[in-house]
């Protein structure tokens, strides 16, 4: 053994060497203990997922009215940014970049250097890359094990994705706030504009905003924002990027914020909604994914909804003691095109359009009637006994304590009376009207109890107008719908409402027919006159709850359904509102307009003649105000063209804004990107 024995200087050497590789053997044993969690992370290939999916949604003509869940933007390329908001970034968050292996030695000693002296945490030292790492692996936590879970996440980062892949990925998952998550969402949400076509100024104001995006987003302090923007400029000059005469026209005019008013015009209620039916079609797209959705519904039917529902709270509403309302339309088909959820959506965002839980009362009659006419063994010319009568010991009573006798179906529904529906509850059974209530559009369950003919259940005003739309859509199904299409943002169909929609009929065209002509009677000599609409075949049904604490009307035309609720949130009583009123009066208002500059169709059964009724938007009336007419639509193939060519034209404008022109001869600035 003696050939092993080292001693004097060697021997000093050879203790030396051999502690050294001890300590490194140790410290490699703590470094792949320390990695575990990061090799388990990064073995799933999964990102962490963002709070919601974002959703731009769109009308029924392709312009957007309204967003919900995160704002994001994947569908940028990265070689189509701006240079200089790369530049901005780049000489911003990370200079080295391109030249470090995802850890920048020479950054983390200089920031300790910086920090050390200002006896302040006022410098980081982490890269783009651990920033990256953090976004799609960890929690924002500040602790020791987090930033050495960072550092390897950045190294396999590295390896696995070249420089240009983790810098577009930095640009699109980065929270940028208010609610933002990318340099193209906020590009939109803060200027208005497509990230490509963002000024200097707008740049480097998104630059700063990588480092604390809460305290520098332009929308909450525009000062703080605009002197972070412009030390992003001083980095830009100090990194060699731009020199100080570039970047003063900046300085001079900074950038500011359009207005955000969260959309306030938007149809906040159908949105909640709609937003609603999205999660459901698309619950097996990753959290986080980006998709634009175009809806049902039609801007200015929506608009004129709520001023009806507004407009007549605001006259009428105080003289019944009633601070609610809320109104669905439709087309027979089933697609919404308007969708009021309250007076008030800032106060109050319960949509009452959506909420099951209000008796329809008078308005469920017409399922009972159809539940017999489905027999065959009732017509509405068919004679019936209006008369007292007993189930135990109910015994319901018509609205003024009278009885007429022998009366037609027609008659009886046109008035309203409530013991000739009971009885036709008894011939036909009372679970068969339930089973058609269901298969036509009330989806929540109810008892099937012996007023049941009287709608003592709780349906909602979407719901109604679902089921009186199958009288309207000819006996067929026709299940509300607000989302007709659904895409990526790269424009992969995602769902298409033209594929999934089937036609399912419920009733036969004889038991139509019958109910549109004793409907319409309704509206020409019954309780819903008020709802009559000049030159338009209009059927329906009022509906009154017990103590007046629902006031509804319900009905169509060939063209359109709606179904009106007023109401008061705590269930309080009204001064004695009944659905002939204001309801009856709100429906015709909107049908009124809905109507003018369209062709009117036809309903099978309903007695009219279709005489075209002039509308003139001349002054008339005691209140001297103007009748509102519709205004000519495009139709949303005519629509979609018009944005294609829009959108060809900024592509033009853009390719033309970049083409060096004589007063721009200056050579362009040169991008890390090459």
């Amino acid at each position: 053994m003696s050939i092993f024995r080292v001693t004097g200087f060697r021997r000093f050497l050879v203790e030396i060497i051999s502690d050294g590789l001890t300590f490194f053997a140790m410290g490699l044993v703590l470094m792949t203990a320390l990695a575990l969690p990061s090799f388990q992370v990064t073995a799933s290939g999964e990102f962490n997922q963002v709070d919601d999916y974002a959703i731009t949604f769109l009308d029924r003509y392709g312009n957007e009215i309204g967003r919900r869940g995160i704002r994001t933007d994947d569908s940028i390329e990265l070689a189509t940014l701006p240079d200089y908001l790369i530049n901005a970034t780049l000489a911003t968050e990370d200079r080295r970049f391109y030249e470090h292996f995802g850890i920048d030695i020479m950054g983390i000693s200089r920031a300790m250097v910086t920090n050390a002296r200002a006896q302040s945490f006022v410098e980081g030292g982490s890269t783009i890359t651990q920033q990256l790492a953090k976004n799609l692996f960890l929690s924002s936590e500040k602790t020791i094990t987090r930033k050495l879970h960072e550092a390897f996440l950045a190294l396999w980062l590295e390896t696995h994705y070249s420089k240009d892949e983790i810098l577009k990925l930095y640009f699109d998952r980065a929270y940028m706030g208010g609610g933002n998550f990318g340099v193209a969402a906020a590009a939109e949400y803060y200027f208005g504009k497509k990230v490509q076509n963002i000024s200097l100024a707008e740049a480097s104001m998104l630059a700063g905003l990588f480092k604390a995006p809460t305290k520098y987003a332009p929308h909450v302090d525009l000062a703080a924002a605009r002197g972070r923007a412009n030390d992003v400029l001083t980095n830009m000059v100090q990194a060699g990027f731009m020199t100080e005469g570039q970047v003063t026209a900046a300085r001079l005019s900074p950038a500011a914020a359009i207005e955000r008013f969260e959309n306030v015009e938007s149809p906040n209620y159908f949105l909640d909604w709609a937003f609603g039916e999205v999660k459901t079609i698309i619950k097996d797209y990753p959290i986080g994914t980006a998709f634009v959705v175009r809806t049902t519904v039609d801007p200015v039917l929506q608009k004129h909804a709520e001023n009806s529902i507004s407009s007549i709270l605001r006259e009428e509403g105080e003289a019944f003691n009633v601070q609610q309302g809320a109104m669905v339309v439709l087309e027979p088909s089933g697609a919404v095109r308007a969708m009021v959820g309250g007076k008030d959506y800032g106060k109050s965002q319960f949509n009452r359009a959506t909420s099951p839980t209000r008796q329809p009362g008078s308005s469920f009659k017409p399922f009972v009637y159809a539940t017999a006419l489905e027999t065959g063994k009732f017509r509405p010319n068919t004679v019936i006994t209006d008369a007292p009568i007993c189930i135990g010991d109910w015994c319901p009573k018509n609205y003024g304590r009278s009885y007429a006798g022998r009366v037609t179906l027609k008659s009886a529904l046109a008035r309203s009376i409530n013991t000739v529906p009971v009885r036709l509850s008894q011939a036909t059974g009372r679970q068969p009207i339930a089973d058609l209530a269901h298969k036509m559009g009330i989806q929540n369950s109810f008892p099937v109890t012996r007023s049941l003919a009287l709608g003592v259940i709780s349906v909602s005003v979407l719901d109604m107008a679902s089921s009186y739309a199958v009288f309207a859509n000819g006996g067929y199904k026709a299940k509300a719908f607000g989302i007709s299409r659904i895409t990526t943002l790269r424009g992969d169909v995602v769902f298409d409402a033209k594929k999934d929609i089937a036609q399912e009929r419920i009733l036969q065209t004889e038991t139509v027919a019958g109910i549109n002509e004793m409907l319409r009677a309704v509206v020409t000599s019954g309780t819903g006159r008020r709802a009559d609409v000049p030159g338009t075949p209009a059927s329906g049904k009022t509906g009154t709850t017990q103590s007046y604490r629902d006031a509804w009307f319900a009905g169509y035309t060939g063209n359109y359904v709606a179904a009106v609720w007023y109401g008061n949130d705590d269930y309080t009583k009204t001064n004695n509102l009944t659905g002939g009123r204001l309801p009856a009066q709100t429906w015709q208002k909107f049908m009124v307009y809905a109507h003018s500059n369209i062709k009117v169709a036809n309903l099978i059964g309903a007695d009219f003649n279709n005489i075209a009724v002039e509308v003139s938007t001349e002054q008339n009336g005691d209140d001297q105000s103007p009748q509102l007419v519709r205004p000519p639509t495009l139709t949303p193939d005519a629509g979609e063209k018009l944005r294609k060519l829009e959108r060809k034209l900024e592509d033009l404008l853009l390719v033309f804004d970049r083409a060096p022109t004589a007063e721009n001869t200056n050579p362009p600035l040169q991008s890390p990107l090459g």
